[in-house]
């Protein structure tokens, strides 16, 4: 068998063009097939890791996925506030445990802005029970102090201390912008690998009072200082939503329908694990789609292997037949192209394996930082392995098409090609 091995690569050595284009196919249609498997996974793992232990997200009545997308992993708008008269209503309800209100529409650099109060840094909970840390500083203790994410530390330089200025809306060319109303960076919140690190937060107190001095969103002629604003008692009117948890799990479901009945105004209180869900399976369909695509783009890749080998069986007969002439049987020359095509697959799942997985070391930050998902790369997958073995004896299994024709023709030239 060793002998058969060294016997089938030196012939494909012996035919290097074609052996490199072969594996360069296979390995590049691996590369696309576990690449779009491992971000898919890390994607959702990215999403359903970014909360936790929260049991209700509220919010103005809409979609439930636009609700989660805004108010969780900071993507898109909220297409109406609720008022604070209601979160002020539903958070003393006695089977609240506690809850976490947000008021979003600012931004800073294209970073989203996020106004919420001390419960945030309390309750809010990630990746199962990891609470919000500070690397650096505190804690905002006025009104225009903020906390800023790792992310948004990194890209934009700044460090506790340093003067930002934030701008109206979530376009990162904002028309509008507080010049007047600077915020300093009170601190930096440890990396968290979620949305977390691409946003700054502020109290509500300060998104209040950032457009204390606006009407029909845009600033008004007679604008009110940082110092006369900090006199005032300020009143906070509306938030975006809030984060809920009942004191206990069975409470849950009837708080939700009692928040969805809520008669002073429209809210829609949804459970987040419940919505991810129905996502991913409002999305099955064209994952399914793309999986198929993707599969087919592996068989081209081993097909045209094939195709290689079978092409070149023709200029190949002398070389059969000294083989045959030296002692090997019909069937050591079926086992050799065989053995070729499990060459070439092997090579070439090994090499799509190495490109996807260091495609992904070096795309991963990008990946985080521009889309906040984290994409695990730390070792392989058993589904990885249970493809890349079907892959291989899939090539296997498609080497016997040319292995049987060299074969008809070991037993028709015998020794000798015939002309």
């Amino acid at each position: 068998m060793i002998t058969l091995f060294k016997v089938a690569f030196q012939s494909l050595l012996n035919r290097k063009t074609s052996f490199v284009l072969s594996i360069l196919s296979i390995a590049l249609s691996v590369t696309l097939f576990l690449a779009v498997n491992v971000i898919k996974d890390g994607t959702k793992e990215s999403f359903s890791n970014t909360v936790s232990q929260a049991d209700l997200i509220v919010g103005a009545r809409g979609s439930g996925l636009q609700l989660l997308l805004y108010t969780i992993f900071h993507l898109g708008s909220a297409t109406n506030n609720i008022s604070w008269q209601s979160y002020d209503a539903i958070k003393n309800l006695p089977n609240v445990a506690w809850t976490i209100p947000f008021s979003l529409g600012d931004s800073f650099h294209g970073f989203r802005v996020i106004a919420t109060n001390e419960n945030f840094y309390n309750y809010y909970r990630y990746l199962g029970d990891k609470k919000i840390e500070l690397i650096s500083g505190h804690m905002p203790n006025n009104i225009f102090e903020t906390v800023i994410g790792s992310r948004v530390a990194e890209t934009e330089k700044l460090k506790v201390g340093d003067k930002i200025t934030l701008a109206h809306g979530i376009s990162e060319q904002s028309i509008f912008k507080h010049d007047d109303k600077p915020f300093i960076v009170s601190g930096i919140i440890k990396e968290t690998n979620t949305s977390i690190d691409r946003a700054l937060y502020i109290t509500l107190e300060g998104m209040e009072a950032i457009h204390i001095d606006w009407k029909d969103g845009i600033p008004s002629r007679q604008e009110k200082t940082k110092e006369n604003i900090r006199k005032e008692d300020i009143q906070i009117t509306q938030i975006t939503s809030f984060l809920l948890r009942a004191d206990n799990r069975i409470n849950t479901l009837s708080l939700m329908r009692l928040i969805n009945d809520y008669k002073k105004e429209p809210l829609l209180a949804a459970i987040p694990g419940s919505i991810l869900s129905q996502f991913w399976e409002t999305i099955a369909y064209a994952e399914s789609a793309f999986q198929i695509i993707l599969i087919f783009v592996v068989l081209i890749g081993i097909l045209g292997m094939m195709i290689s080998i079978y092409t070149s069986l023709e200029s190949r007969r002398r070389e059969l037949a000294i083989l045959r002439s030296i002692g090997a049987s019909a069937k050591a020359i079926v086992f050799l192209l065989i053995m070729e095509s499990f060459i070439i697959c092997f090579l070439g799942c090994l090499f799509g394996l190495i490109i996807s997985y260091g495609s992904i070391y070096f795309l991963e930050p990008i990946v985080l930082n521009k889309f906040g998902i984290l994409i695990n790369h730390n070792g392989f997958k058993n589904f990885e392995y249970v493809y890349l073995l079907i892959i291989i004896s899939f090539a296997c299994l498609i080497g016997i098409i040319p292995a049987l024709k060299a074969y008809r023709n070991s037993l028709t030239d015998g020794l000798s090609i015939k002309i």
